[in-house]
């Protein structure tokens, strides 16, 4: 955690750690991994709506919880940018990270592979390998998709990639 925000790593110390190293393949040890996902899960986001950092909402889309689906946002000059979030958990999930989904923004950044995808390899990818299993979605969106919207969105905004849906919506009706 050398060189992090303190931010950051107050964030991350406060998200709980997992224990069981379970895939989808795995029966009853995914079945308790899940529970750990959703424990820390539930730690995070109320984590953040505590620190009025309220910024996604995710669930499971089917009943094996391998399937992940729901909105993320990010603010920018005061203005609210919504996206869909989705993702599979890999079969070789925890020592595979997932790759987070924003289906909205395919092409529209070279930070992106096909399908929306977010580019997480540099960075992110070193991080979750060297922490495996003890890292787990929470700390995918903590650490991987958080970082990607901070850093993107401003960029996709200013240069007209992205607008703001009430800028979408005027630009119609005129």
């Amino acid at each position: 955690m050398e060189g992090w925000d303190p931010n950051t790593k107050s964030t991350l110390t406060q998200i709980p750690l997992l224990t069981m190293k379970a895939g989808p393949r795995d029966g009853a040890a995914w079945t308790q991994r899940l529970k750990e996902e959703y424990k820390a899960l539930i730690a995070y986001t109320q984590m953040n709506k505590s620190n009025d950092n309220d910024w996604f909402r995710i669930s499971a889309a089917n009943p094996g919880g391998t399937r992940w689906t729901g909105k993320c946002w990010y603010v920018h000059n005061l203005l609210k940018y919504e996206f869909d979030l989705q993702f599979d958990i890999p079969v070789t999930y925890p020592s595979t990270a997932p790759e987070l989904e924003l289906p909205q923004l395919d092409g529209k950044t070279q930070k992106m592979y096909r399908g929306g995808k977010i580019c997480l390899t540099v960075h992110f990818k070193p991080l979750w390998a060297k922490n495996c299993p003890r890292f787990g979605i929470a700390h995918a969106l903590c650490l991987g998709l958080a970082p990607w919207l901070a850093a993107e969105v401003p960029i996709l905004v200013d240069s007209g990639m992205i607008k703001h849906k009430d800028d979408a919506t005027t630009s119609n009706e005129s």
